[in-house]
């Protein structure tokens, strides 16, 4: 077993703390380090001021192994982290002329001429090492004293990932301080809320003494994290006991792993050979957002339509006005015509749709706010769905993104199975 490493992450900058910019960091540093068996012991957001940075930075390197701070290395006036933290260490900043000669490419590419200003860029820690930045300019920093370590990342999350994934997990698995690989499995579900999971896993719990499991819930969703309390189960033995989790968990059971909904309806459609468009009124392009994100997605994903009024609904979609009068835009019946004519009209063998009164406003006696209807159409015919949700406008839209993709996923299971079995008699 890897010795206990204690980690504190300090993320520096005055937007996250006046809500200009969401603390993404702390989320995906914690997620990058639990893969190995690393837990981030305590976190802490300071402002760009010398004694702030100096008092936190202080606590941290009394009390951690390892101390992982973000933000504060560019070029302006209010970076002042390695400045700071530099002569907290009581450590001599050092010019690299490597570094210069990196960000003087970088600007020759975007055609654009070197500032003076970003010369302070190109000075780190005597005795310490520069992490390549490949996507700006200013460079990370490793700086190790006895059995301390500390890294320090640019604030930009698409500068910090790469840099971090590329150069820092591989250094500190050199080191040992990390495993080689995960240090857990992961169950996704959907569909089942957290105290039903757990209550289908307490039997595997208890033919398994060693085992500790941790539950995540988002969004209709529940993660089950499978790992060791003491180092007495390999992998292969978690990846065993995922697979009881598995077979209790039936249709509810997502995948091993991260993978989306998107995801999983993608390698659905992709084993299927089959096309899908979408059709969505309330939640204004987010489900088709959701496959946008996924690299070669353009294999299985035909388009969308946001058709956000009735008259785009009916020109773009081919919707009869006269359903929508008799039956209202946010209607079962509304739900299905959308998801067949957008299948229709991108010439997709699927078609899945979105209606319904996200909120505040709007709403009525049949379908109050949080209604929201679901079409599918499929080779072999067309379904809806109705749901009702509680809480604001964005929360609504994010449940209804997720409910749709859910619903899919179940539909193109219970179809592949279906063929199988079909298959299976005719032998």
């Amino acid at each position: 077993m890897l010795k206990p490493l204690s980690v504190e992450v300090i993320n520096f900058g005055d937007e996250l703390l006046v809500g200009i910019r969401e603390n993404t960091h702390l989320t995906y540093l914690g997620e990058q380090l639990a893969h190995h068996g690393v837990s981030i012991t305590r976190s802490r957001v300071i402002m760009d001021d010398v004694d702030e940075i100096k008092r936190g930075f202080l606590q941290a390197w009394e009390h951690a192994d390892l101390v992982i701070t973000t933000g504060g290395l560019g070029p302006t006036a209010d970076d002042l982290t390695r400045e700071t933290i530099a002569e907290v260490l009581g450590v001599e900043l050092v010019f690299d002329p490597e570094v210069e000669a990196t960000i003087k490419d970088r600007f020759a590419v975007l055609n654009c001429e070197m500032g003076t200003h970003h010369l302070k860029q190109c000075y780190g820690f005597k005795g310490g090492e520069a992490l390549h930045n490949e996507r700006g300019t200013a460079p990370g920093l490793i700086y190790q004293r006895g059995e301390k370590f500390l890294i320090m990342l640019p604030g930009p999350r698409h500068e910090l990932e790469p840099m971090f994934e590329k150069q820092v997990l591989p250094r500190l698995r050199l080191d040992g301080r990390i495993g080689e690989g995960d240090a857990y499995v992961q169950v996704r579900t959907c569909g089942l809320g957290e105290s039903a999971v757990e209550q289908m896993m307490q039997p595997i719990i208890e033919r398994h003494a060693a085992l500790a499991v941790a539950y995540c819930v988002h969004y209709g969703m529940v993660d089950v994290r499978l790992a060791c309390r003491d180092g007495s189960l390999q992998l292969a033995e978690l990846k065993l006991i995922a697979q009881e989790a598995r077979q209790i968990f039936r249709a509810d059971f997502v995948c091993f792993g991260h993978c989306s909904l998107a995801h999983v309806v993608y390698h659905e459609l992709r084993a299927l050979d089959r096309t899908l468009a979408i059709a969505e009124s309330c939640t204004g392009g987010s489900l088709a957002d959701a496959f946008t994100d996924i690299p070669g997605a353009s294999s299985v994903f035909a388009g969308g339509v946001v058709c956000y009024t009735d008259d785009v609904k009916v020109t773009l979609l081919g919707v009869p006005e006269s359903l929508i009068k008799q039956h209202g835009a946010v209607s079962p019946e509304c739900a299905v015509a959308l998801a067949s004519g957008a299948s229709e009209r991108l010439s997709a063998n699927y078609g899945l749709s979105v209606t319904g009164f996200a909120g505040p406003d709007g709403g009525n006696e049949k379908n109050p706010v949080g209604t929201i209807h679901f079409g599918y159409h499929s080779p072999v015919g067309v379904w809806c769905k109705t749901v009702h949700y509680t809480g604001g406008r964005l929360d609504v839209k994010a449940r209804a993104v997720q409910a749709a993709l859910d619903w899919m996923r179940r539909k193109l299971r219970k179809y592949k199975l279906e063929e199988f079995l079909s298959a299976e008699r005719g032998r």
